[in-house]
């Protein structure tokens, strides 16, 4: 019993990041138009988080591009202004996407 508790535990804390901001990301509708692993309407997360790895500033500018939107970057479909997400749930949105792998 002790074992299977212990792997439980440790399977949860290995999701555990990915899921924390998930929550967010689907409480504020960002998973509507995107995924973690696929294209949607917009990029993978895994895809962001590629093209974004290692940039001084990567936080700051998704988090920028989630509250005001963007064109261009990932092909002709805009992202619109995300006005429901304020600057702090902007930064933890795009810093959990930077973790994803």
């Amino acid at each position: 019993m002790k074992r299977v508790l212990f792997a439980t535990a440790i399977a949860l804390l290995a999701t555990g990041p990915a899921l924390a901001d998930q929550a967010l990301a689907t409480a504020k509708n960002c998973m509507a138009c995107h995924a973690i692993d696929k294209k949607l309407v917009g990029p993978a997360y895994k895809d962001v988080a590629a093209k974004y790895a290692g940039q001084p500033g990567a936080v700051d500018k998704l988090a920028a591009k989630i509250q005001k939107g963007g064109s261009g970057v990932w092909g002709p479909v805009p992202m619109p202004a995300n006005t429901q997400v304020n600057e702090a749930e902007a930064k933890k949105l795009a810093a959990w996407v930077l973790t994803l792998k």
